[in-house]
């Protein structure tokens, strides 16, 4: 088991147990109950859509659609781009409406007089991937959120073909979605066939697409463009809750999920299995807890 301390001025103030995954070497902690891994199934979906004949209209398009963006400018104009292409507008989205998640994004938004819309929500690119894949289907628009829908089956297939396991349980995600219950262990496996798959495979097209784009992903500056960007072939993909899920290729894969939903422990957890699993990681995730402004402790992963 993988903790992560919160140690604030020499004392603990909380403890984060977290759950890590390595196929094919050690797994700490309980790897085989069933969860919902949140957005760090989004790759996984995203391979459903090419495999249900999606087209994107360019390769860098996956990476939005497996993202969870911040709504800054670039991510908002390529949703509608994505849109268009299909013969579509913003109102088909049937995600919710919000605000761009990013705090400047956000800001420049609110001084110009804009209000929340369901294309600055932080999943309008998955859901536009969506939309496109049902119209190069016919299937029906209206209903694509719809569990008994075909889009909502074929994503269900991949994650399960993916991970190696049947789907547990169904739940809806944040965006209103079909969210697929599956094992830290699945996920891990999922993960770590994105990255081994042959080039060209739908598999792979996602993982080099997110890898080659990865302020797609999120935005610029968070936690998965940053890691990304530094650790070169390394495919990461965090979900709320606590979740995060990453591999490389010709190692292995991880996959997390901190109990009690706390982001602040992903971070030094994420590193530290990385570590663990023999990739080099260097230290460019913040750790320093802070008070008044100002360094009063920090978060350390410990086995």
């Amino acid at each position: 088991m993988i903790v992560a301390e919160v140690v604030r001025s020499g004392f603990v103030e909380s403890v984060h147990h977290g759950v890590v995954a390595v196929p094919g070497g050690e797994s700490l902690g309980d790897v085989t109950s069933p969860f919902f891994p949140r957005s760090s199934s989004k790759p996984l979906q995203t391979v459903g859509l090419l495999t249900s004949g999606l087209v994107p209209r360019e390769e860098a398009d996956l990476a939005l659609m497996s993202g969870s963006h911040d709504a800054e400018p670039f991510h908002v104009e390529r949703v509608r781009a994505m849109l268009a292409a299909a013969g579509l507008g913003p109102e088909a989205l049937r995600c919710p409406a919000d605000l761009p998640h990013g705090e400047t994004s956000r800001r420049d938004w609110l001084r110009a007089g804009g209000e929340a819309e369901p294309i600055l929500m932080n999943c309008s690119g998955k859901h536009a991937g969506m939309l496109a894949t049902c119209v190069v289907n016919g299937w029906p628009l209206e209903s694509y959120l719809e569990v008994g829908h075909p889009l909502q089956k074929a994503l269900a297939d991949a994650v399960s073909r993916l991970s190696g396991e049947p789907i547990a349980a169904l739940g809806v995600d944040g965006c209103g979605a079909p969210i697929f219950a599956i094992s830290p262990l699945g996920l891990a496996r999922a993960f770590r066939a994105l990255v081994d798959a042959e080039p060209g495979t739908p598999e792979r097209r996602v993982a080099d697409a997110i890898r080659a784009n990865p302020e797609l992903v999120a935005g610029t500056g968070t936690d998965d463009t940053v890691l990304m960007g530094a650790i070169p072939g390394l495919l990461v993909k965090k979900g709320a809750d606590g979740v995060a899920a990453a591999a490389m290729p010709g190692i292995g894969a991880v996959a997390l999920k901190i109990s009690d939903g706390a982001a602040r422990a992903r971070g030094p957890v994420l590193l530290a299995a990385l570590r663990r699993l023999g990739v080099e990681v260097p230290d460019v995730l913040p750790e320093v807890v802070l008070g008044g402004g100002l360094p009063v402790g920090e978060v350390r992963a410990t086995f």
